[in-house]
């Protein structure tokens, strides 16, 4: 059974990219879900000095070793002032200095969403920039715009942003090579 990894780049407890995960996630079948709380792994803000004193957090070294058993990612970033939470950047940092191919050459979904109406544009197009050289490969990506208009009891209440979800899921199922 393929595992699937996924991580909401918030540190939030009532994240709205954790909810957009959660929902996500539920359309997969046949895959094991591994579901990464980022307040599980508290990290110093990076630092070349502080690495050089203490080397990496053993907190980071978990994490890496749990990447390894992913056969692909799903991701919904928060989008902070156009770009990465502070959270999902330091711990980016931290594990990008214990292995640079975070991504392990694995397909990566990446999502987004936010109360506005770009659903988080600016973070994602960042990481579909990005993560190509930290090893992802076949990138599928989604933004939800109006995270409250759109998402009710549990799920995208818009048909067209559910039909265009559900199609998304596939093309990462296709990349995983999952039926």
């Amino acid at each position: 059974m393929k595992k699937i990894i996924t991580i909401a780049g918030s540190n939030s407890k009532t994240s709205i990219n954790k909810s957009l995960l959660l929902y996500t996630s539920s359309l997969l079948e046949d895959v094991e879900v591994i579901s990464i709380d980022l307040n599980d792994y508290e990290l110093p803000i990076y630092g070349v000095d502080l690495e050089a004193e203490n080397g990496i957090p053993k907190a980071v070294k978990k994490l890496n070793d749990l990447l390894d058993l992913a056969d692909g990612f799903i991701l919904s970033l928060a989008e902070h002032n156009g770009t990465y939470t502070a959270v999902f950047k330091n711990t980016l940092d931290w594990l990008s200095r214990a292995n640079m191919n975070v991504w392990r050459d694995k397909p990566v979904f990446l999502m987004a969403t936010s109360p506005g109406g770009r659903g988080g544009a600016t973070v994602l197009q960042a990481a579909v920039n990005y993560f190509p050289f930290l090893g992802a490969k076949e990138i599928t990506d989604f933004s939800l715009p109006s995270f409250f208009d759109n998402f009710l009891d549990g799920g995208l209440s818009n048909a067209e942003l559910n039909k265009e979800l559900t199609q998304k899921v596939q093309l990462f199922k296709r990349h995983l090579n999952i039926q």
